[in-house]
């Protein structure tokens, strides 16, 4: 079963409505950016140990800001924003970024993987991270990587899962309210060049 059969089988089983949920792929366009911003916000307020970036600092990115990274992202193939989303709401997000130099163009990073706690263990962030992956192979890249707190165990499973494997661990990488967290790092090969 793949990964959108399995979260289509999930919501069924769930209050949700099936036909409703989409996967935007293959990337946000700028009309979405309040929606993203949002989400983004939301996932540092209520997981500030889970990202590197912080709240305040987001927040005070505009919306315009964020119109511009998804702009640049789509016209110079930096990387993609995906969003899965019911009716007007946007519920999940992932982003990828490849590197930026000639000699790591062939790598990209998957960032901001979160989906709002009323419809997580339906493999949203497994699809999106698909989503994701699908974009990254489009463009040729070679291999993806992530990091995340070795204490989200759920998250760990979910890139597991998605074909992830550990490589390495980036100690006390994050601070939040004086408490140093380690990363998990993890990569994926995509394509063997």
């Amino acid at each position: 079963m793949d990964v959108s059969q399995r979260m289509k089988a999930n919501l069924e089983r769930s209050a949700q409505t099936p036909d409703v949920l989409e996967i935007h792929p293959p990337s946000t366009v700028p009309e979405d950016a309040t929606f993203v911003r949002e989400l983004r916000l939301e996932a540092l307020a209520s997981h500030p140990e889970s990202f590197a970036a912080d709240y305040a600092s987001t927040e005070a990115e505009s919306v315009e800001v964020w119109t511009e990274r998804i702009v640049s992202y789509n016209l110079d193939s930096q990387g993609v924003i995906c969003v899965a989303a019911t009716g007007n709401q946007v519920i999940g997000m992932s982003g990828l970024f490849r590197g930026n130099r000639p000699k790591t163009r062939h790598s990209g990073t998957i960032w901001g993987v979160y989906v709002q706690a009323d419809w997580r263990g339906l493999h949203l962030a497994e699809a999106l991270l698909e989503e994701c992956i699908g974009w990254a192979k489009a463009q040729g890249l070679v291999i993806v990587k992530l990091a995340v707190i070795t204490t989200n165990a759920p998250a760990i499973r979910c890139y597991t899962h998605c074909g992830f494997t550990a490589y390495g661990i980036d100690p006390k990488v994050i601070c939040n309210n004086d408490i140093f967290y380690d990363e998990l790092l993890m990569a994926k090969v995509i394509s063997i060049s």
